[in-house]
């Protein structure tokens, strides 16, 4: 076996398990507040109840499960409270991240960022493709931030996020609103200002609520 070989370990089996129900808490395949009948999902998988188990306790770590004592797993439900806390401090993280890419980054790593953006340009007219390529775009963001501690909190946040972000781009207006959003981030980083960077991001992410808490409200 080479030293390469060794590397290229299985994941855990429980790891692949919670990937399969964390995509299916997001495709709303698994409706928030709804029940997990871990019986079915064992025999659909073809598995035992361990690695199924082991499965909602990283799911329950990352917000996504809610454990409730003699009753089992039930997909979490965001209130509007859940929203305005995890907005807030995306916005602030992730608009901090913005201004020190701003001031830092090279031109190619400006090129990155900028073939996502011409990518979202493309997508305008499907949420679903939209919402792909702009976690690609935030995510290369706070990558080239170089804050590995930063990165990881918004990468939990996002998953709670994500219980109701999907959802919130299907407000008329919100996918167009959101691209020239991107266009204002865009425009300060290539102009290397950071205060400005600041400012849009912040702005993408209380307009970004704003469209969360209107969708979760009509939902009600």
């Amino acid at each position: 076996m080479t030293e390469t070989t060794a590397l290229l370990t299985p994941k855990p089996l429980y790891i692949e398990v919670a990937e399969l129900v964390r995509q299916r808490i997001y495709s709303r395949e698994l409706e928030p507040g709804s029940w997990i009948d871990e019986m079915k999902m064992v025999e659909e998988f073809g598995i035992s109840r361990t690695p199924l188990r082991e499965a909602l306790k990283v799911l329950a770590a990352e917000g996504l499960v809610t454990m409730k004592v003699r009753r089992g797993a039930y997909v979490t439900e965001v209130s509007e409270k859940d929203l305005r806390d995890v907005y807030h401090l995306l916005a602030l993280l992730e608009s901090d991240a913005a201004a020190a890419v701003a001031q830092t980054a090279t031109a190619a790593e400006l090129q990155q960022l900028h073939d996502l953006h011409r990518q979202l340009e493309r997508a305008v007219h499907d949420a679903n493709r939209f919402f792909q390529i702009n976690e690609q775009f935030h995510m290369a963001l706070l990558t080239l931030c170089g804050n590995r501690f930063l990165s990881q909190s918004v990468a939990d946040l996002r998953k709670v996020m994500k219980l109701n972000r999907h959802q919130s781009l299907f407000k008329q207006g919100r996918i167009e609103d959101s691209l020239k959003e991107h266009s204002d981030v865009m425009r300060s980083l290539v102009e290397r200002n950071a205060d400005a960077t600041r400012a849009a991001m912040l702005t993408h992410f209380q307009n970004g609520l704003m469209a969360a808490v209107t969708i979760e409200k009509k939902s009600l």
